[in-house]
């Protein structure tokens, strides 16, 4: 029984995953963000549009993009969590752990992360009806695609990243300090581990105003770094080697227009 409920969960678990990756995939071919170019039905909307007039579009008001950000929070951040369940379930025979409080965990981290979703929303649509990025969530700008690279790469090598980067990927030394039984136990935990993700993995999240909210290979090598830097045997060896890519990477962004005269 125990190892069927394990099981079952576990299934679920990944299932939710893959179910958020295809809703994504599914709305950016609506949104003319496929690879192969075909156009949705948003996509059609917007070039029917009146270009003066661009604010009408579903990805300007609130509601629809809050619950785009939440799909890709699901997408992006699951698969982060990985460890931290995995190393739950280690102290679940030592520490009186229970399947409630690996829910609770699980509940806890999936809440903050959709606080930090209708933040970004937020973010996003300041941002849009500031001019400063457009109606897919792209930087306009190459001084301000290239300036958020450099600012999260210089994060990479900061204390705030350390502190939090370290917790992330130790996540049994978190529970031993925090240990509370039960349900709402694993809740307070999985509240307080989801805080420090966010203070972990922002920047990647910001990133997608470089490459586009929904461009599937952007955030999805977003997604891969996060993934990395949570790994016991390899995480702490790439987060300043990634800092340094990303600061590289702002100044090539900023710097080529200048290069070639523009």
């Amino acid at each position: 029984m125990h190892v069927t409920l394990r099981s079952t969960l576990w299934l679920a678990f990944f299932a939710a995953i893959l179910a958020a990756w295809w809703v994504m995939y599914a709305m950016s071919v609506d949104m003319d963000l496929d690879l192969l170019g075909r156009p949705g039905e948003m996509g059609a909307a917007m070039a029917a549009m009146d270009p003066r007039m661009p604010m009408y579009m579903p990805m300007a008001n609130f509601g629809p993009l809050f619950w785009m950000w939440a799909i890709m929070m699901a997408a992006m951040m699951l698969p982060t969590l990985v460890p931290t369940l995995r190393a739950y379930e280690d102290l679940m025979r030592s520490a009186n752990g229970t399947r409630a409080g690996w829910l609770g965990v699980l509940l806890g981290y999936f809440i903050i992360w959709v606080g930090f979703a209708a933040l970004i929303t937020g973010a996003q649509l300041a941002l849009l009806f500031g001019g400063v990025v457009d109606m897919l969530g792209i930087a306009k700008s190459p001084w301000v695609a290239g300036g958020l690279l450099l600012i999260v790469g210089l994060f990479q090598f900061s204390r705030a990243k350390e502190i939090c980067h370290g917790v992330c990927h130790a996540p049994a030394l978190y529970f031993l300090g925090h240990w509370r039984t039960g349900f709402m136990g694993g809740l307070r935990m999985g509240l307080g581990l989801g805080a420090f993700c966010v203070g972990c993995c922002w920047g990647f999240m910001s990133l997608g105003f470089v490459g586009g909210v929904m461009n599937l290979a952007w955030m999805g090598l977003a997604t891969l770094f996060m993934v990395l830097e949570k790994l016991p045997q390899v995480g702490h060896y790439i987060t300043k080697p990634m800092g340094f890519a990303l600061c590289i990477a702002g100044l090539a962004v900023m710097g080529w227009p200048v290069l070639m005269g523009g």
